[in-house]
């Protein structure tokens, strides 16, 4: 009877402590991330992307050759949400170049002989054997934000929906050695022109990007032509590549 009564006692005893670990599971609340102070944490206020540069274009007869680049920087500003800060805004400004390459292709890139810009098929006459038309654009990035542990950010999920506007500042061709129709070198020079006369002045893009700390991939679409109307063809650049972020 004694040890019945014993064995009663430690089953209530068990019973009890159950009973209160699970009222006070039930009771655990979620994190409040209103409360959260984020003042000294750092979140991508620079951002380096550097991608493979590649283009969405209506002439399928254009002969693009080699690793198309591209190398945007940006500085950041980032605007946490008060709510909840795992979301943000951010917004900045910063420099984009883009590199295309072509093989056995003439860009008239002045425009002195044409009213449209065209990608002349010189296989078989005198050409360069190196050709690549280059862009610069001043860049306004606006992405919404999202991330997995923002207090800790070296060590978080972090993804990124967005746009940028850009602005052209420069567009050139560059060509080096001279070579004849059947391959052989003429000349060993660099001929470099400069002109925007073809080009939209601006272009807008969307953007989408995911990383885990300060290493991710992101991708870039311009919406945008790359030329004017009645330039040339409807050209879209698009980019993937990798991006470094923080500080």
């Amino acid at each position: 009877m004694k040890k019945l009564f014993l064995l009663s006692l430690v089953v209530c005893s068990v019973s009890s402590l159950i009973a209160q670990d699970s009222t006070a599971l039930g009771k655990k609340k979620k994190k409040d991330w209103s409360k959260v102070s984020l003042s000294n944490r750092p979140n991508d206020h620079f951002m380096i992307q550097i991608g493979y540069n590649a283009w969405a274009s209506s002439d399928n007869s254009i002969k693009t050759k080699g690793l198309p680049r591209s190398f945007n920087f940006y500085f950041m500003l980032d605007f946490p949400f008060k709510t909840d800060p795992r979301y943000s805004v951010g917004i900045g400004a910063g420099l984009a170049t883009d590199n295309v390459y072509f093989k056995d292709t003439y860009i008239d890139i002045a425009g002195l002989s044409n009213n449209t810009l065209k990608f002349q098929d010189v296989s078989n006459a005198e050409h360069f054997k190196k050709f690549k038309l280059m862009t610069t654009y001043l860049e306004a990035p606006v992405e919404l934000r999202f991330s997995s542990s923002p207090e800790t950010p070296n060590k978080s999920w972090k993804f990124a929906l967005g746009g940028k506007f850009g602005l052209l500042t420069s567009a050139s061709t560059k060509g080096k050695t001279l070579l004849s129709s059947s391959g052989s070198t003429i000349a060993s020079y660099t001929q470099k022109e400069k002109s925007k006369k073809f080009f939209n002045g601006t272009r807008l893009s969307a953007t989408a990007r995911i990383s885990y700390g300060v290493f991710g991939i992101y991708g870039a679409y311009q919406l945008t032509s790359l030329l004017k109307d009645g330039s040339g063809p409807t050209i879209n650049p698009f980019q993937i590549g990798i991006s470094i972020s923080g500080l």
